[in-house]
């Protein structure tokens, strides 16, 4: 069975071309959440900073409620790869305080801005 991977991210893509649910906005986001909210997700990718005023928390929020409501997601592991150093910290701080395998992946060379 192939790995399910979201990828929340407003420029960067995976290099390795992997399949993957793209999301550019945290509304996006917060879709694909719903969409599989009744399956596992292997990988989540979160960048913080989505273009303009726009950033992860909505993303965060959902993840945090369904956690406080006792149904947290069924998520292999969060992936923050953010380059916004006090966001990627909130993001560990808040996704681990709800029991979610989180680790920061800022600088991987699995994810790359779109054209490079």
């Amino acid at each position: 069975m192939m790995a399910k991977v979201i990828l929340v991210d407003d420029l960067r893509s995976f290099v390795d071309g992997r399949a993957a649910e793209v999301a550019r906005t945290s509304a996006a986001g917060v879709e694909a959440l719903h969409r599989h909210r009744q399956a596992r997700i292997d990988e989540l990718w979160l960048d913080h900073d989505l273009g303009g005023d726009d950033t992860i928390w909505p993303v965060v929020e959902v993840l945090e409620m369904a956690a406080f409501e006792g149904r947290p997601f069924d998520i292999g592991v969060v992936l923050v790869h953010s380059a916004n150093p006090p966001g990627v910290a909130k993001m560990l701080q808040a996704l681990r305080r709800w029991g979610y395998e989180v680790r920061s992946a800022t600088g991987s060379p699995q994810v790359a801005y779109l054209g490079e």
